[in-house]
């Protein structure tokens, strides 16, 4: 509940940045460049993070006493370097060709090639921490500083810039500053949880570690790819701007993530645990429930915006409306992703990974492919198509792979009973029009919404963990 909170607050802070401050404190081409930057550092991030972050929550477990756990740990803490140290020395050798091909379309971005870097580097090494800090059931710091420190950063340098104290140069140096800051936090507070001790000891199956180290690259990689791919290919073909669009209407659409990414904080080690231990029951029992609970919650979400994005188009400047294709491509990846519960976790900490890896590089390769072929034939809204259609094929391969090896599906007769009201809700609601002020519409229509939905899903138990924690609510 309480990374819930911390991660509800924390989009709270990045709609108010996204929604508002950027698009009206900052041109738009700037806005572009800050999202380029943080987008192909993203790309980098799973590379240069060697796999560790997800190494950890597998392996550490299987370890039981203490210097066989050192050992591991210093594995941990060294193996990203593997790849920083070649990627550092390729920038600064390449850094004039690296630049040359980021910036084909706008010149500006040429400056960056060391900016992205040092922010990819950062972030690879702060999630190494913050699952460091996961594996001893301690997420909730971690949490806050993934999803609220940077962003309060950004709203301090934001206000700096309107009021005319700092310039653009400066905005970008000191955001790159506080992604390496956050990172050094949370190394101290890792530490403080488990003081490394270095032990160099050879483990017995470093080389089973290594090995799925590596190949989580590709999955992780994958994942990335698949969600920023489209934000720096943009970059290729369009303006900057048109990155700023892009950028404003997929942050409206991935609120619908939110859920998905507080549950996942806890499904994921629970995963780990049960297919460890072999507990097919209670594996399968956590896959249902969490794809229901995360379908009902998504499914909501997606009303909600799509219903209302008129009105909050109407709240920003009229130069970055008109995204209501990418809201509603995006969207439905979300909707999909939460669909499938737990699905990754499964795979990713299974002794099936090595598979559904390489089908997620080939399909990195296809959202390139789409994105090269839908970007300059629709532009934006084919970036947004791109994304859908990659994700909708690699969703459905993750979904057959783990019904061909685990028997099990996420989808039960309460899963179709949400997507009927999902329907009737959508229907209902889409005739109703306010004429009052946009915030006052959102409001007034929202309240609507989730009152009728919750209590359907109350009045015919659709769910029993919602009609549990429904029943709690109302009892207090």
């Amino acid at each position: 509940m309480n990374n819930t909170i911390v991660t509800y607050f924390g989009f709270a802070i990045g709609a108010a940045n996204t929604l508002f401050l950027y698009t009206n404190f900052m041109q738009p081409s700037n806005y572009g460049l800050i999202q380029v930057i943080l987008s192909v550092s993203a790309v980098l991030t799973p590379i240069l993070a060697f796999g560790v972050p997800n190494s950890l929550v597998k392996f550490y477990s299987s370890f039981k006493n203490e210097k066989s756990q050192d050992s591991f740990l210093t594995l941990m803490l060294l193996l990203p370097l593997v790849l920083i140290i070649p990627v550092a020395l390729i920038s600064y050798l390449a850094n004039d060709a690296i630049g040359n091909l980021l910036s084909r379309q706008n010149d500006i971005v040429r400056d960056y090639v060391w900016h992205i870097f040092l922010v990819g580097m950062a972030m690879a090494y702060f999630e190494v921490f913050y699952a460091w800090a996961r594996i001893r059931m301690k997420s909730m710091f971690g949490n806050f500083m993934k999803e609220i420190f940077c962003r309060i950063g950004q709203t301090i340098l934001l206000l700096l810039l309107y009021f005319k104290i700092i310039d653009i140069e400066f905005f970008i140096n000191a955001l790159v500053g506080f992604y390496l800051v956050r990172t050094v936090i949370m190394k101290l507070y890792a530490y403080s949880l488990r003081k490394p001790k270095l032990n160099f000891t050879p483990l017995q199956n470093r080389k089973s570690i290594v090995k799925y180290s590596a190949l989580i690259i590709l999955g992780g990689s994958t994942a990335i790819v698949l969600m920023e791919v489209d934000k720096v290919m943009l970059n290729n073909f369009l303006e900057l701007e048109n990155v700023a669009f892009y950028a404003v209407a997929g942050f409206i659409a991935s609120t619908i993530a939110v859920p998905s990414k507080s549950m996942h904080q806890i499904t994921y080690p629970l995963t780990a645990t049960y297919l460890n231990n072999k507990d097919t029951s209670a594996l399968s029992q956590l896959y249902q429930k969490s794809s229901l609970t995360l379908f009902i919650v998504s499914g909501l979400l997606f009303l909600l915006i799509l219903l209302n994005l008129n009105e909050l188009y109407e709240l920003l400047p009229d130069k970055y409306a008109g995204g209501f294709m990418i809201v509603f491509w995006v969207g439905l990846v979300k909707v999909y992703d939460a669909l499938l519960g737990n699905n990754n976790a499964i795979l990713f900490n299974s002794d099936y990974y090595r598979s559904i890896l390489f089908f997620g590089v080939l399909l990195a390769v296809l959202a390139i492919v789409f994105n090269l072929w839908l970007i300059p034939k629709y532009g934006i809204d084919g970036a947004a198509i791109a994304s859908f259609s990659a994700f909708f094929i690699y969703n459905t391969l993750k979904l057959g792979y783990v019904k061909s090896k685990f028997k099990m599906l996420p989808f039960t007769n309460e899963t179709l009973k949400v997507l009927a009201l999902l329907i009737v809700v959508g229907a209902i609601f889409s005739t109703f029009s306010f004429s009052f002020h946009p915030i006052i519409n959102i409001v007034l229509k929202s309240i609507l919404m989730v009152v009728f939905y919750v209590g359907v899903l109350y009045r015919f138990k659709i769910s029993e963990d919602v009609y549990g924690f429904l029943n709690g609510f109302l009892g207090r």
